[in-house]
């Protein structure tokens, strides 16, 4: 199969940029694993237009809308490995089937390493989040919590006395320095010394933290950061300049979403650490916007 562009992963960036490629009237292939990040989520919040919507049927309307396009293709399938060919390039899917194009964006998005917290994961995307903008609303005035894992996590701390009382609790691998500490006072975060046991939860929804000596801490919410990783490794084996983000590797891109491999784009959480449905479709446009002028003007 062949097409002008070929964009790998098809939420929220890949989609965004297969519609300005579609309205350009270029031939797009979208191909799509099914498995977007926030498949976790019960509901996508903060995306203007469908605030409280599930991500799912944000998702299923947006395909519905790029089949009324007779020259995108949505091909269902996961894309091990790519290589360069003489004026673009050539993607093979785990089923043996292989799409070539002439330009390459990577929406491939992240995968999420939780912390080995016990009943933490059953509770991922209903009360254990990681964004205060994106699911801090739905619990304010409420008892919230930080796991403290990485710096990255203070960060966050400081930002949830705006949604509710806040305490920045302990992961065993994590101490605190007194820049932290001074961090958390000022913006009145509590702070609990003690390293968190388990999470006591109901169906999914957070009711306490158990703390290591035995003590339970009444909880709503617990904001956490994962470690992030690649979900795929196309740019890697492309050759894509890859740097360290605050939480896990990010493929470099400049402001219109091209990598240092020329013909190459990046979108969506895969080249940007600061992870939300409307960041990754305004990417997603970005690198539709610029994929089709480099077929225009090279």
């Amino acid at each position: 199969m062949n097409a002008e562009v070929v964009i790998v992963g098809g939420s929220f960036a890949g989609l965004s940029s297969a519609l300005v490629l579609a309205r350009a009237c270029r031939k797009v292939i979208v191909v799509d694993a099914g498995w977007p990040r926030n498949r976790f989520a019960e509901h996508s919040h903060g995306f203007l237009g469908h605030d409280g919507r599930t991500p799912d049927a944000i998702l299923g309307d947006a395909r519905k809308q790029l089949a009324n396009y007779p020259t995108v293709a949505l091909l269902q399938g996961e894309a091990n490995s790519a290589r360069q060919l003489d004026g673009g390039f050539a993607i093979e899917l785990a089923d043996g089937r292989t799409v070539e194009a002439k330009r390459l964006i990577l929406a491939t998005g992240v995968r999420d390493e939780l912390p080995d917290i016990p009943n933490l994961r059953a509770c991922w995307g209903k009360s254990v989040v990681h964004c205060p903008y994106c699911h801090g609303y739905e619990f304010r005035g409420q008892p919230l919590g930080v796991l403290a894992t990485t710096a990255q996590s203070i960060h966050t701390a400081t930002l949830l006395p705006d949604w509710g009382p806040a305490t920045c609790f302990r992961h065993a691998s994590f101490h605190f320095d007194e820049e932290q500490r001074a961090k958390l006072a000022a913006r009145g975060v509590s702070m609990e010394e003690t390293a968190v046991r388990t999470l006591l939860a109901v169906e999914g929804k957070v009711e306490a933290v158990l703390l290591e000596d035995g003590r339970r801490v009444p909880l709503t919410a617990l904001f956490v950061t994962p470690r992030t990783y690649l979900n795929s490794p196309i740019a890697e084996q492309l050759g894509c300049a890859i740097d360290d983000g605050p939480t896990g590797q990010v493929i470099r891109v400049d402001e219109l979403k091209k990598t240092t491999v020329a013909g190459v784009f990046a979108a969506g959480d895969a080249s940007s650490p600061m992870a939300s449905v409307t960041m990754a479709a305004a990417a997603g446009a970005i690198s539709g916007f610029a994929a089709h002028q480099s077929l225009m003007f090279g």
